[in-house]
């Protein structure tokens, strides 16, 4: 049986004070109930802190980015040796908005995969498609190229372990979301993909996401859905108790 795992991606939002106040909004009210994970993913600046916070309770935190060298002459990057040392637990790989804005490639989230699990972290890797791609049916053979580039050269074991967050583009902040059974379809092919480079054991090992404007009022029905496990949630996150009924939803 595999967990539900609820992960809030803040993007850059908030300042320290914020986040601080959030964390200790939440750790004490999280639910005991192992079936479920939650994971904030914050700003570079509030990790240390919120770490620190977190201790002792059922809070994970996780970085939105890195780079996948250990160290070196890439001014403004942080390295995956940052993370670890700072006690984070996970990474966001692979965000479309990293795409779009900062022209990563499935390349690249290759790369820092391989880099998270070097350094004991555990990737969530983004994959989706944009509306065009849609419209055009070309929803599942994207899909499928960014899984098998994204988690290329990896062990069986790693792939099990990995992440992966289904986010259609065309669903991100936008109050679109893409129908349950839409969703589910999508994470039944990513699921399928990763049988076809595993085993039925390690694909049903694989923790699938979904994200694209996931709020309280949608959570449960995604849920409720075979190969969906959790959600990558963005605006919904950044509120505590709209924080809390999401990672509620996952106990259910």
């Amino acid at each position: 049986m595999r967990n539900k795992v609820i992960a809030g991606n803040w993007k850059m939002n908030k300042v320290l004070s914020e986040a601080d106040q959030f964390a200790v909004s939440v750790t004490g009210k999280l639910p005991k109930d192992d079936s479920v994970e939650a994971i904030v993913c914050a700003p570079f600046p509030f990790l240390p802190s919120l770490v620190e916070k977190a201790k002792g309770s059922n809070l994970k935190v996780g970085a939105q980015n890195m780079h996948f060298e250990d160290s070196g002459a890439f001014t403004g990057e942080v390295s995956p040796a940052m993370l670890q040392d700072l006690g984070v637990t996970h990474v966001v790989i692979g965000h479309s908005e990293r795409r779009e804005h900062f022209a990563e490639t499935d390349e690249s989230v290759n790369k820092k995969v391989h880099a998270a699990f070097n350094h004991d972290l555990i990737p969530i890797v983004c994959v989706g498609e944009t509306l065009e791609q849609r419209e055009a049916n070309e929803t599942m053979s994207h899909i499928e190229s960014q899984v098998r580039t994204g988690l290329r050269h990896l062990s069986d074991e790693q792939i099990g372990s990995v992440i992966i967050a289904y986010e259609p583009i065309w669903a991100i902040g936008t109050g679109k979301t893409a129908s349950s059974s839409d969703a589910d379809q999508v994470c039944s092919l990513i699921r399928s993909v990763i049988k076809d480079m595993t085993s039925e054991n390690v694909a049903e090992q694989v923790v699938i996401q979904y994200g694209g404007s996931v709020k309280a009022t949608n959570i449960d029905e995604l849920l409720d859905q075979p190969d969906i496990d959790g959600a990558l949630v963005g605006g919904a996150s950044l509120d505590p108790e709209s924080f809390l009924q999401l990672v509620e939803a996952g106990t259910k």
